[in-house]
């Protein structure tokens, strides 16, 4: 378990590390060169952020208890 959790932050770096790359090579009078490293580790953390938060909302959908109604043709036989 630990292990899935080394992963999906290491995609999220890796996510967020090309975002900060395409901000720096496509505005590079906005995103300069010698904080290319901070953005990728902000947007690396944001990405992580956005997909716990996901991963979160998912579990709890999944886990909802589904509400059956009364009166379903299964209960006519």
């Amino acid at each position: 378990m630990m292990m899935r959790e080394w992963i999906v932050l290491s995609l999220c770096m890796g996510v967020g590390g090309h975002i900060a790359l395409g901000f720096v090579l496509h505005a590079p009078g906005l995103w300069p060169w010698s904080r290319a490293w901070l953005y990728g580790l902000i947007s690396g953390l944001v990405v992580y952020g956005l997909v716990q938060g996901a991963r979160g909302a998912w579990k709890l959908f999944r886990s909802s208890p589904k509400l059956s109604p009364k009166n379903s043709s299964r209960d006519s036989w």
